[in-house]
């Protein structure tokens, strides 16, 4: 009587566990939940940015994706993230699959929002470059007043953190060198259209008269009259410009 053929064994130790494991796993189908497996890294690792004040109003805001692709939504979202957040301790909090870090200083409170699965290191650094960022240029008066007067350059400072929800930087002093170059850029460009001014001033004055010649009416000029004095505040004025 022949014997039947008997059944392959899993290798010692191993059990029927072992032998499962040699068993490549199939390919997840479309539809199909990813279950445990892990999402490609991504550059966009920043959702939001938004500074409040102590009643949960908006001060500054920049959202980097269609999340809440409307200003209503947004305001809603920045109104359930202060009640959430305005009488705790904690520095993190999770809302609507989100992971938001935040600090509070004086009479503001700064968020800075990303997804579920980002790292709360990451999104921390964010937020500690703003605020020391912010320190920097408003003198170490992080506050309401002192914010909504210097507006322009609390942007410029994001700018230069966050681009499209991308992190650019995490370095305060950086960040303080790059904005101060940019407003001393934009001063060199409203004093040289304030020189190109002065100069056509100049040439204005140094033209002759319709219907008499240049050397009469410099004559006239150069005996001390009115146009003589204007000429010579332009000059003066052109001098010290260039000189800055």
């Amino acid at each position: 009587m022949q014997r039947p053929e008997a059944w392959p064994r899993p290798h010692p130790g191993d059990g029927a566990a072992g032998t499962q494991a040699r068993i490549p796993a199939p390919p997840a189908q479309a539809g199909e939940p990813s279950g445990l497996r892990l999402q490609e890294p991504s550059l966009y690792t920043i959702k939001a940015v938004f500074i409040l004040d102590n009643d949960g109003r908006r001060l500054l805001a920049k959202y980097y994706d269609d999340t809440f692709p409307s200003s209503k939504e947004q305001v809603i979202f920045e109104k359930n993230v202060f009640n959430k957040t305005s009488r705790t301790d904690s520095e993190i909090a999770f809302l609507g699959g989100m992971t938001i870090v935040y600090k509070s200083s004086m009479d503001l409170f700064l968020y800075v929002v990303g997804s579920s699965q980002e790292n709360e290191l990451i999104l921390m650094s964010v937020l500690i470059c703003l605020f020391e960022s912010l320190s920097h240029i408003l003198r170490r008066n992080v506050e309401k007043r002192w914010l909504l007067e210097n507006l322009d350059g609390a942007f410029l400072v994001l700018d230069e953190i966050v681009d499209g929800g991308v992190i650019l930087e995490s370095d305060p002093q950086q960040v303080v060198q790059k904005v101060n170059f940019r407003v001393d850029d934009s001063g060199l460009v409203e004093q040289s259209v304030a020189q190109v001014s002065l100069l056509r001033l100049t040439l204005l004055l140094w033209s002759p008269t319709p219907g008499t010649n240049s050397s009469s009416s410099f004559g006239r000029s150069a005996e001390g009259g009115p146009g003589q004095l204007v000429l010579q505040s332009a000059k003066e004025q052109i001098k010290w410009s260039l000189l800055k």
